[in-house]
């Protein structure tokens, strides 16, 4: 059994790791693991903070045992397992070990270029597949199984076939994307020898994805940067160091997209990729269609053209990240491959000097231009008064990029507009049938969320999919038209349930815990299981719809924005809603856990069946994470539950629990939140709820405009916001990324 110390270090000869509690967090020295009288094994780091729960308190634990096999199991007084740990692979197989279907073992990240780069492999559909974890995955090594699991026995893991063990063996899934078969040895000096490279009996050197660093040529044992057939001369990509060569390669212009018109395509003949079939853009079936394709979307960085005898006709795949080429001889593989990576082009010294005394010498017309053009544009704004202005928008082609409609087309399909499902901040949302398809319109009406944010949506949930997101179907970006239609959710949003403007039934408790957990996974999908880390910035229930079985799923993304895995915090403007807005806000710098504190507010408005800010009440109530906070100190929580509600009495030890987990999403120290992935092993009873001692969860981003209602704001001058309780001017934040205060809400599409 072993924990993660930060001055670990690998030593082969010494006993081996082969499952780790934390193998995402390094622990300090001092740090305690306690078997809890109540059954749980907790890891604390120093500073008294949760790393690691097995998450089984109160469920009847005994014992805990290291099998011969290695496998830490706590037992109940059957001697029946409760948990082991291996359900819960890292890296590591042993002998005996199974890895069932939706089980991953997860490489060590491995420090690249630009980022990590992570690998995991999985079971799934009768099969072992290893990916490497981009956005979406891609593929580069499968297998059939004879059954939904593969087991590592002597001599065989599932199908494949392995050395024959002739002392102890493990395998462990590298971080270079590797899976080698390990074997103890006496013979020299008593060590771990490698005794296969499991699958290298599949695939060649070249296969690997990272074999040569990005986009770096792999040929045979060769590893060379890509250069044009036509002219050596002209080198676009420089070694990241000439000594290693799977660290990669360069651009020796970094890609523009504020310079498009400088992309070309650099054409690499014979040259093919390890995953052809995760980005297949199905409308791109020429070369040229394959190519304009790409030059179209600055997110596209490169494209392989793979086809027959006929290369008028193939198969289009799109990279948005480029990690080892294959070199290819077609004779051998039957088929041809060409590859096309995008390039920065920097003019010629001699275009520069062109350029350079055109502009001087247009300087002198443009002034005597200015005076006509001052003319013609008031007269121009006179005669376009009426008309749109804003132009289609440019969006290209991207993977996984939705329909696109006509305006007609969705004005026809909604009844010009007819059926209203519910509005928001940034526009209404229309009921509609495409192909007898019931669908949700959303038409952006308010000038606040620009081109730059429309962009955001359709790009950030085009190129998703999640059973716990709304899935976008398409479209319209026609003059100043902004339209985008979404799947239809019968149910509509969260808040006409909880906060019951609707005349409805309350929820039962079951009902909210599943729709709790539904949102912690969508959540759980954006932070952690993506390329890029999605932080969606808008979470309340308003964004939160449901199906006709409740089934949850988070919409609106279009305040989100992209984190890089390897990025601390980053800058951004305020955004957001006043109420659900976690107090780093007001630094501007920010991580994704600002969700997991709107989620907090969330969880606690689901139980308690009230908004977060509500003017109806008594002041002393307005604010309802004020309200817990008292409750909390004075150990009364009890009074938060919805009293309408008849089963959330008699499940109260449950709805405690709930609670304690969303103060512990609240906690004004975004360090001591818990991740989402956390969050969801809470949930589904896999860990325990850290204990929260700290209730300033208050010191929030609460926007509290005077309502004349007798709040002890009322004496501010009105331009003034609220955050925390202290008069901030607008101008000192942009509030302007606000999304509009709750509001009662039917919408079954996302505002």
């Amino acid at each position: 059994m072993h924990f993660i110390n930060r001055s670990d270090t690998v030593i082969w000869s010494s006993p081996q790791v082969v499952w780790s509690a934390n193998p995402d967090r390094s622990i300090q020295e001092n740090a305690t693991l306690e078997f809890t009288s109540d059954g749980n094994l907790i890891l604390h780091d120093a500073d008294g903070s949760l790393v690691w729960s097995s998450g089984t308190r109160n469920r009847s634990v005994a014992g805990m045992e290291l099998t011969e096999l290695g496998n830490l199991v706590l037992f109940d007084r059957m001697k029946a397992p409760v948990w082991q740990s291996f359900d819960h692979p890292t890296d590591v197989l042993v002998p005996g070990q199974s890895l069932l279907e939706g089980m991953r073992l997860t490489a060590s990240a491995t420090n690249w270029t630009q980022f990590q780069i992570y690998y995991y492999m999985t079971v799934l559909s009768y099969g072992l597949y290893a990916y490497v974890d981009s956005t979406p995955p891609q593929l580069y090594f499968s297998r059939w199984a004879a059954e939904k699991k593969v087991t590592f026995t002597n001599a065989s893991l599932g199908s494949i076939t392995l050395p024959a063990a002739k002392y102890t063996q493990f395998l462990r899934f590298e971080s270079d994307g590797h899976l080698r078969l390990y074997e103890w040895s006496d013979k020299i000096g008593e060590e771990w020898l490698m005794v296969s490279d499991v699958m290298k009996m599949f695939l060649d050197d070249c296969s690997f994805p990272t074999a040569c660093g990005e986009y770096r040529v792999c040929t045979g044992r060769q590893c060379i940067c890509p250069s044009p057939t036509s002219d050596s001369r002209m080198q676009y990509f420089k070694p990241v160091d000439g000594k290693t060569v799977n660290q990669g390669c360069l651009p020796q212009t970094p890609v523009s997209c504020q310079e498009m018109q400088h992309h070309e395509l650099l054409f690499l003949p014979d040259v093919s990729y390890f995953d052809t079939s995760s980005n297949v853009i199905g409308d791109a079936r020429s070369r040229d269609d394959c190519k304009q394709a790409c030059l179209n979307n600055c997110s596209c960085k490169a494209v392989i053209y793979r086809y027959g005898s006929n290369d008028s006709y193939g198969k289009c795949s799109w990279l948005t990240n480029v990690f080892t080429l294959q070199s290819i001889d077609p004779e051998t593989v039957q088929y041809n491959s060409s590859a096309y990576i995008k390039v920065q082009v920097r003019p010629s010294p001699t275009k520069k000097k062109v350029i350079l005394g055109a502009i001087f010498a247009g300087v002198a017309s443009i002034v005597l231009a200015t005076i006509a053009a001052t003319i013609y544009y008031v007269q121009a704004q006179r005669r376009r008064k009426n008309q749109d202005t804003d132009g289609d928008f440019d969006f290209g082609q991207f993977p996984g990029m939705p329909m696109r409609f006509s305006y007609e087309k969705l004005r026809e399909c909604t009844e010009d507009f007819s059926k209203m499902l519910g509005e928001g901040g940034f526009g209404s949302v229309f009921e509609g049938k495409l192909d007898g398809e019931t669908v949700a319109v959303k038409r952006l009406e308010s000038t606040m969320q620009g081109k730059k944010e429309f962009l955001a949506e359709v790009e950030t949930i085009g190129s998703i999919e999640h059973i716990n997101l709304v899935r976008l179907i398409g479209f319209c970006a026609e003059k100043s038209h902004r339209l985008l239609v979404y799947e239809y959710m019968p149910r509509g949003s969260l808040d006409r349930w909880i906060y019951y403007r609707h005349n409805n039934a309350p929820l039962d408790w079951g009902t909210r815990c599943r729709i709790i957990l539904d949102i912690a996974k969508g959540l759980c999908y954006l932070h952690e299981e993506c390329r890029r880390k999605i932080a969606h910035l808008d979470i309340k229930p308003q964004n939160i719809l449901s199906d006709e079985n409740f089934n949850a799923k988070l919409a609106d993304f279009g305040l989100s924005k992209l984190i890089d895995r390897d990025q601390s915090r980053v800058m951004t403007v305020m955004r957001g809603t006043p109420g659900y807005l976690a107090p780093e806000w007001l630094t501007s710098r920010i991580t994704e856990k600002v969700d997991i504190y709107s989620f907090g507010v969330v969880i606690m408005e689901i139980i308690s069946g009230r908004t977060c800010i509500d003017y109806s009440q008594p002041v002393e109530r307005v604010q309802l994470i004020s309200l817990l906070r008292e409750k909390a100190q004075n150990n009364n929580l009890q009074d938060m539950i919805d009293k309408r509600s008849p089963d959330m009495v008699p499940n109260l030890g449950e709805v405690i629990e709930m609670m304690k987990l969303a103060m512990w999403c609240l906690q004004s120290d975004s360090s001591r939140r818990p991740s989402m992935s956390t969050v969801v092993k809470v949930l589904e009873g896999a860990m325990a709820v850290e204990t929260c001692a700290y209730y300033n969860f208050l010191n929030v981003d609460s926007v509290m405009p005077d309502q004349g209602n007798g709040s002890t704001h009322s004496t501010m001058p009105k331009d003034y916001i609220f955050l925390n309780g202290y008069p901030v001017m607008p101008s000192e934040h942009n509030v302007s990324a606000y999304s509009a205060l709750p509001q009662a809400s039917i919408l079954s599409g996302p505002r």
